[in-house]
Order: C-alpha cells, then sequence, then structure tokens
C-alpha cells in the first residue's frame, strides 16, 4: 500500500468516503470539498491527501468475501 503521509488522518479519509458516497461531486473535483472543510490543508497537502485517497480506496475498502 502506497504510504500514507503524516498529515493525512481517519478524519481526512472519512470526509472523502462520505464524499462520494453523496454523490454530490466527482471525485476528481473533490479539491473545493477538502478547501472548504480543511482549510488549514495547503493546496499541494489537498491534492496529495485526494491522490492517497484514490490510490488506496480499493485496498481500504476490500469486501470480506
Amino acid at each position: 500500500m502506497k504510504k500514507r503521509p503524516d498529515f493525512i488522518t481517519d478524519e481526512h479519509l472519512k470526509y472523502l468516503d462520505d464524499l462520494r458516497e453523496s454523490g454530490d461531486t466527482n471525485m476528481w473535483g473533490a479539491r473545493p470539498y477538502l478547501r472548504q472543510a480543511f482549510p488549514e490543508l495547503s493546496k499541494q497537502e489537498q491534492g496529495q491527501l485526494l491522490s492517497y485517497w484514490i490510490d488506496t480506496f480499493s485496498i481500504r475498502h476490500k469486501e470480506v468475501k
């Protein structure tokens, strides 16, 4: 699994999971939502967070068979 940057919290990942579930936006368009929800993150950190979330989504959400 891709190494999780130190600044990324479970809260960040849950927020993106919930945003995806809501269907409010295509996840490639999530940066404005991140900017509003987490204004303390720089643009670079927002991009890293979104990239990490996308890259690890299927690993973090494996369905148990």
